[in-house]
């Protein structure tokens, strides 16, 4: 670009786009244009020979970006000691060209960039582009969609032909070979991207010929097993006939002869016409052709028939034996060549028949794939359905290359689906732990990026295989774009604690429990947080105090008191009643619904009548939960058009039921919790029916009623 004078016009190359595809990004390089210096001794020049030597002629560049060669620098005139030049004047500031955008190509951006996974919006910004004809704003719009849409084929050809259009070859092959890198089974984009080298490459040239025949062999060896690409097998053969290539032709054949595609009988019909209308010496290759004449050797041919008499024409007398010998001669040649024609197509025959039996195996599921291409809208059950027996099968009796393929087909038209990206990273773990990274971070990186699951798998993963750093960065990045889920915290903690790091364990849970303070998510991380210091660090009076502290900001937390209970119980009963019992007295006390407090209370009676050390504790645990029953039973037959008790201090059938599950206070030491009857059998017995418990929350299994 000139350093003075009006602004260079942005080359519309790669190159001038590199500021475009940022925000508010410029197109040069910031640095003023440098100055030609003059020798010390020269004449004065004049002021228009000044301006010539201050600035520089402007370099010319091309689409691609490329600049061309400057021109050799002049030699300085011949230095004159006598005169010093006169001092130079400062030169103004260099203005570095700014690219500008459409009118409204702003608001499209920033609604696309606020919602990125709103795919309408993305849709109508590149609608918006591609009208404008603008190749910035196009790149910039394209390359950030197919930051979140790889899949889209049909965008990838509208990419390409933006770049086409304003004679970038070199971005157009860019723009081929990243598209075809994230959606190598798309028939239309290899096909597309191959019509395009056959316009714009000099076919005389030797290397534009291998260019072309290298990216067929590229297509069909990424996408030539995919039960629909027969059109991409039919264009190699047809090329290849174009070129004069039959021994390729055959070869091509051969191939596809044994895929099982949709056309697969049209495939061996075009065959048979090859070998049929073709001279075995141009169709076979020098080993085989070798081979078959040998093969038709050990059976001799029989000789044909010899014409009973041959007569020549009026006024033609041909020499005696000479024409009889010409036919026989010809006849001869024609039926080793019909020989050959039959031995190869013979020799394919069962190949034909295995892979006819192979497509009839697969023709159902294919036939039950409506949309194999991508879209944001949900797949039918159907299909879904469909999805998962064809994998099923082809895992259970196919080739591992065509169960590859398969998948690859599958999470393209279920590319929303975590739980088709879990089954194939399943199945490729017991194949090649590089490709289930590969899986991984496709699935997470662009089609599933706010699906934990398929994270914490992730992060299962490289753990299992030692990569600890980044299983911390999967969990750590993925809380930072979802944050608030409890079970990637909890992965997390537990991630630290598999390694020995109790500190960094504990640092997780008290940063969750502060960052949800005042909200029913802090009381969960205070359980968690109390069990690793009890059952881990073997802390009883650290995980006490991390529970108290809880309950005094979330006191009627029925879960946070039956958690500290059972801490509590688990130490040892003789020397801990003390502690023991003031839990049943805080819950009690506590604002919790009169349904907890009843299990509370009832829970009291069972373990003094268990473990307790004073006749009167128990009586007098037994006397306040009678009281209990009484204004439970008085409330239970209030008004059947409500309760006088509010919603919120009632408590919910899901939490009485695993309130306090996991205490058992039997003395006999069984698991009352596996076994109900136990506390019957005893309470039966002995004469304890007389107690008469009675409990809204099904406790009659442990005492019977008299």
């Amino acid at each position: 670009m000139a350093a003075e004078g009006p602004e260079a016009p942005a080359s519309p190359g790669r190159g001038g786009a590199e500021g475009a595809l940022g925000d508010g990004g410029d197109g040069g390089s910031g640095a003023p244009a440098p100055v030609a210096e003059l020798p010390p001794p020269a004449p004065s020049p004049t002021e228009e020979e000044r301006s010539d030597a201050a600035v520089p002629p402007p370099i010319p560049q091309s689409c691609n970006g490329a600049a061309a060669a400057p021109p050799e620098p002049e030699e300085p005139p011949p230095a004159a000691p006598e005169e010093p030049p006169p001092p130079r004047e400062p030169e103004p500031p260099v203005e570095e060209p700014t690219l500008t955008y459409p009118l409204d190509f702003e608001k499209f951006w920033q609604a696309a960039r606020n919602n990125p996974h709103d795919f309408t919006a993305w849709t109508e910004l590149l609608q918006y582009v591609e009208q404008e004809n603008h190749l910035f704003a196009a790149r910039k719009a394209f390359d950030a969609f197919f930051a979140h849409y790889p899949y889209c084929y049909g965008y990838w050809k509208k990419y390409a032909d933006m770049e086409r259009r304003f004679d970038c070859s070199r971005e157009t092959e860019e723009v081929f070979e990243r598209g075809l890198q994230s959606i190598p089974l798309s028939m239309d984009l290899w096909i597309h991207y191959i019509s395009y080298l056959q316009s714009t490459l000099d076919m005389n040239l030797p290397e534009s010929i291998q260019k072309i025949r290298g990216v067929f062999e590229a297509a069909v060896a990424a996408a030539g097993m995919d039960f629909r690409s027969d059109k991409l097998w039919e264009l190699y053969v047809e090329w290849e006939r174009e070129q004069g290539d039959l021994r390729a032709v055959t070869g091509i054949y051969d191939r596809v002869l044994s895929m099982p595609t949709q056309l697969y009988n049209h495939h061996w019909e075009k065959f048979k016409e090859h070998v049929l209308h073709n001279p075995p010496k141009d169709i076979l290759s020098p080993e085989e052709l070798l081979w078959v004449q040998s093969k038709l050797a050990t059976d001799p041919v029989p000789k044909p028939p010899e014409p009973e008499g041959t007569e020549a024409p009026p006024g033609e007398d041909l020499p005696p034996g000479v024409e009889g010998k010409a036919a026989a001669t010809d006849t001869q040649e024609d039926l080793d060549q019909e020989k050959i024609r039959e031995l190869v197509i013979s020799m394919r025959q069962q190949i034909y028949a295995q892979n006819e039996a192979e497509v009839s195996k697969r023709w159902n599921f294919e036939d039950g794939i409506k949309r194999p291409y991508f879209h944001v809208k949900p797949l039918e059950r159907a299909q879904l359905r469909n999805w998962r027996d064809y994998l099923d099968y082809e895992m259970a009796a196919g080739s591992h290359e065509r169960t590859i393929v398969l998948f690859e087909r599958c999470v393209i038209a279920c590319a929303l689906y975590e739980e088709f990206w879990i089954k194939y990273t399943k199945y490729l773990e017991n194949h090649t732990v590089t490709g289930a990274r590969s899986v991984f971070q496709r699935a997470c990186g662009y089609h599933l990026p706010r699906k934990p699951n398929i994270h914490l798998l992730w992060a299962a993963f490289e753990e299992k295989q030692g990569n600890l750093d980044e299983a911390r960065r999967i969990l750590r990045c993925f809380e930072e774009v979802v944050p608030g889920l409890a079970m990637v915290r909890l992965r997390r903690v537990s991630l630290e604690r598999r390694q020995g790091n109790l500190e960094e364990a504990e640092a997780l849970l008290l940063e969750a429990m502060h960052a949800n303070e005042g909200l029913p998510l802090a009381s969960f991380y205070a359980v968690k947080l109390a069990r690793q210091a009890c059952k881990v660090q073997k802390n009883l009076g650290k995980a006490r105090k991390v529970l108290v502290d809880a309950l005094e900001k979330d006191p009627d937390n029925a879960r946070l008191h039956a958690n500290l209970l059972e801490m509590e119980f688990g130490a040892d009963v003789r020397q801990n009643e003390g502690n023991t019992m003031s839990c049943f007295e805080r819950a009690l006390r506590s604002p919790l619904p009169d349904e907890a407090k009843l299990i509370f209370s009832q829970r009291r009676v069972e373990f003094l009548e268990d473990f307790g050390s004073s006749i009167h504790s128990l009586l007098t645990a037994y006397d306040e939960h009678q009281k209990i029953l009484k204004q439970h039973a008085a409330r239970k037959r209030a008004p059947e058009n409500g309760s006088d008790e509010p919603d919120d201090k009632r408590l919910r059938p899901d939490e009485a039921a695993g309130l306090l599950g996991p205490l058992n206070f039997s003395a006999s030491g069984g698991d009352v919790g596996s076994n109900p009857s136990a506390y019957n059998y005893w309470y039966q017995q002995h004469g304890y029916g007389a107690y008469s418990y009675q409990t809204p929350w099904n406790y009659n299994q442990y005492y019977s009623q008299s």
